[in-house]
């Protein structure tokens, strides 16, 4: 498992601008913070300081899970994260809420990844609006949720790459949900 300071650099695709905020500022933290209704954990803003969003690495594109999901027998995706911003045609944090009211997803829920109707987010459902959240799958076509990590830190340190899996590819879930 990397070491999550170790990641800070390398989680990133050092190839593209897709999805990559301006730099990240207190005033934007803050404003992030009092729409969303939540203290974001210190470790996601540790990642946006460096980087506000965009593609993650091929190397850490991936999230081994305990049982299948209507994306694969054995993992879930994570091609990007969302930063904070409003960047045209970028989805961002702050667009959370209207995200999770469109598509019914619990109201306690800041999703940092994804493309429905399927979404990675930060859960503070068991800690509330000010505690650590743990990192959860959420498929909304489905309506099926999955616990992927205890917080986001651990999250961070635990994702691979997903052609370290046999089913690398959506869809490929032998006797399992699609």
């Amino acid at each position: 498992m990397a070491r999550f300071e170790d990641l800070r650099h390398s989680l990133w695709d050092t190839g593209g601008r897709y999805g990559v905020q301006p730099p990240l500022t207190d005033q934007l933290i803050a404003e992030a913070e009092r729409l969303l209704n939540v203290t974001l954990p210190g470790s996601l803003l540790d990642l946006l300081r460096h980087q506000n969003g965009g593609a993650v690495a091929d190397s850490r594109n991936a999230f081994p899970t305990s049982r299948a999901t209507s994306w694969s027998a054995d993992h879930v995706p994570f091609d990007l994260v969302m930063g904070i911003g409003r960047h045209e045609e970028t989805l961002s944090l702050l667009d959370s809420p209207y995200l999770v009211q469109e598509w019914g997803l619990p109201t306690a829920v800041v999703l940092v990844s994804g493309d429905g109707p399927c979404w990675i987010g930060l859960d503070h459902r068991a800690c509330g609006r000010h505690g650590e959240p743990s990192v959860t799958w959420f498929d909304a076509e489905l309506e099926a949720e999955l616990t992927l990590a205890p917080n986001f830190r651990s999250f961070i340190e635990g994702l691979t790459s997903a052609s370290d899996f046999e089913s690398a590819h959506h869809g490929d879930v032998p006797d399992g949900p699609h």
